[in-house]
């Protein structure tokens, strides 16, 4: 029995240790993040890269590549596809140095507003934890996500005291990159 018991709890440690690699093979690179780019054989083609506002960056042989939406594996190709008429079969490695382009926002009725890299990600009330928690003043009925730009930009209503009573809990949504959490 306690063998049974050990060989279920290792394939869920193994699970567990495949879904993180999977999140982090699907982290979707973003303007801030500094990439660490090097070439196999190659040691003048290894460098730190930063991935500009314009969410492109600038690599010797391969010149702008455009990131925008995309995976450190499909940079990887990308970068890799961009050689090939200098260098074949070039072996290119990506990793993210540093993620700074994960940003949310918590503005109003928080103990700490401003800006918060999150990695890799969190929820509202995560959030409002990393703002410090809300002040004595804060319409915790009437806090708002708001996400996109321009006209794509949606609210979302958050009710606080629902979510703390247990109640609700699918308004507790994963924040992306430029979410603000707006508590009135």
């Amino acid at each position: 029995m306690s063998r049974v018991v050990k060989f279920f709890g290792l394939l869920l440690a193994v699970l567990g240790m495949h879904t993180a690699y999977a999140q982090q093979a699907s982290y979707i690179v973003k303007p801030g993040d500094t990439l660490e780019i090097s070439v196999w054989k190659e040691p003048d083609l290894q460098r730190q890269v930063l991935v500009r506002p314009d969410g492109a960056f600038s690599f010797p042989l391969v010149g702008e590549v455009d990131a925008r939406g995309k995976t450190v594996a499909e940079l990887n190709k990308l970068v890799a596809n961009g050689l090939t008429k200098y260098i074949s079969g070039a072996v290119v490695t990506i990793s993210v140095q540093e993620i700074k382009g994960n940003k949310i926002y918590v503005l109003g009725q928080v103990n700490k507003p401003g800006e918060f890299i999150v990695n890799p990600s969190v929820n509202i009330m995560q959030a409002l934890s990393m703002a410090g928690g809300m002040t004595a003043f804060a319409a915790t009925n009437d806090i708002i996500v708001l996400r996109g730009q321009g006209k794509d930009q949606t609210a979302m209503a958050f009710r606080y005291p629902e979510v703390v009573r247990g109640r609700r809990l699918d308004t507790n949504i994963e924040l992306i990159a430029g979410d603000i959490v707006v508590v009135p």
